[in-house]
């Protein structure tokens, strides 16, 4: 059973850091891309970040750039997101993801979903 298992979200104060995890379990992950995504209230599902589980290559949304990074820990199957000077803006529901990646930008695209963890930013 393909399993993606979000955890370590929270309330955090504005300027403050939380890591989420993502812990990979029921398939061979090398040939997908994995990612995060967020949603907020009354929003679109958004990009947030990527990685390649055989190169480690990372990508980001510019709105995180530079604040936020994702790693990864092969022999552990778990990913990721270290998020550092956190703003009230960045308040959603994360969603650990894993597609193409060729598609993995694109929500709809996506082939598996976490469950979401909520990460709320107090101004």
């Amino acid at each position: 059973q393909v399993q993606l298992v979000e955890s370590g979200g929270g309330l955090v104060q504005a300027g403050g850091s939380m890591r989420l995890s993502c812990a990979a379990s029921g398939r061979t992950w090398s040939n997908y891309a994995m990612g995060w995504f967020r949603q907020a209230p009354g929003k679109e599902r958004e990009f947030v970040a990527t990685i390649s589980w055989s190169s480690g290559s990372t990508y980001y949304a510019d709105s995180v750039k530079g604040r936020f990074t994702m790693s990864k820990d092969n022999a552990k199957n778990t990913m990721y997101l270290q998020m550092n000077s956190l703003k009230p803006e960045d308040t959603a529901v994360y969603y650990c993801a894993a597609g193409r990646a060729y598609n993995i930008v694109d929500f709809t695209k996506i082939n598996y979903w976490g469950q979401g963890t909520q990460v709320t930013v107090s101004s």
